[in-house]
């Protein structure tokens, strides 16, 4: 059992990384000279190919499960992809303005917002331990992104897409969680990437043009899918299973250091002492709400 709940875990930290190290890449793209179309076209279109090549390779796990899916399942995954496809827009925007260790943090306030929409959604109002973990956050907010510090210029477009980005992920986190979980990861995974594919190119179709820069495909697109559509979700849905949802959200938190960390290697990005202190209030927070739940593992 615990070489098991290893093993998982070994998978969710990878699948956190990738996540963790994909502002920083797309940073790194738009001093290259693409855009954000350019990045989140070729990031899905990409993802979507190599999601498709294994799905149709991949052979059945088990005799109960057949190639045949019901097309209300489908749409409903294609719909609930699409706030995914918006999560990478509004993120992506983010990191024009504003340093990726910030945008970080703000996309992860989905860790609070997830707490009100099952409030809303069950009626009922959250237990202590969840009361202090959000408000543990929202300090550890304000100390990770700076807003103490006066003499910092706020790019209030840069936070605004940020937390966008945090709304559009809860959404994608609830739908994740809750939308036909008979059907195989890989499958799940797949129509929703299609949803987000398919939302991405209808805002941006207008690029689309003789100067959208289709080199990226073979540079940048290909890291940005590998990091951000590809290797976590197979990772996760390895891991998850191993660890139990509880463990599992703790483990992946792992994410916000990660990004924070890339950013100021790779990027050179400033980080001050107050801002890994608001960090890691973050983490704590997050293990606080998680460390109680008692998901079954395998033995």
């Amino acid at each position: 059992m615990k070489s098991q709940v290893l093993k998982g875990s070994i998978f969710i930290v990878l699948g956190a990384a990738c996540y963790g190290m994909l502002g920083t890449f797309v940073k790194m793209a738009y001093q290259d000279g693409f855009n954000t179309a350019e990045v989140t076209l070729s990031q899905f279109a990409v993802g979507f190919a190599v999601l498709l090549i294994l799905t149709l390779f991949k052979k059945p796990a088990a005799v109960k499960e057949t190639n045949k899916i019901a097309v209300k399942s489908i749409v409903k995954l294609i719909v609930a992809g699409t706030s995914l496809g918006l999560t990478s827009i509004f993120y992506y925007l983010s990191v024009q303005y504003i340093p990726v260790s910030v945008a970080i943090v703000l996309l992860i306030q989905t860790v609070w917002m997830g707490v009100l929409v099952e409030m809303i959604i069950q009626r009922k109002v959250p237990g202590s331990r969840k009361i202090i973990a959000v408000v543990i956050i929202l300090a550890g907010t304000i100390l990770a992104t700076n807003l103490f510090k006066q003499s910092i210029h706020v790019n209030w477009t840069g936070f605004g897409w940020g937390l966008m980005a945090a709304l559009s992920y809860t959404a994608t986190m609830y739908s994740s969680n809750k939308l036909e979980l008979h059907l195989p990861p890989l499958k799940r995974s797949l129509f929703m990437i299609l949803g987000g594919l398919v939302i991405i190119l209808i805002i941006f179709h207008a690029s689309l043009n003789p100067h959208f820069s289709f080199g990226i495909f073979l540079s940048w697109g290909l890291v940005v899918s590998l990091f951000g559509t590809v290797l976590p979700p197979l990772l996760f849905t390895r891991g998850m299973p191993l660890t139990g949802i509880g463990l599992g959200a703790i483990i992946a938190s792992i994410e916000i250091p990660v990004s924070v960390f890339m950013a100021h290697l790779l990027l050179e990005e400033p980080v001050s002492l107050l801002q890994w202190t608001g960090v890691m209030l973050i983490l704590f927070a997050v293990v606080l709400m998680n460390m109680g739940k008692r998901d079954p593992v395998p033995k």
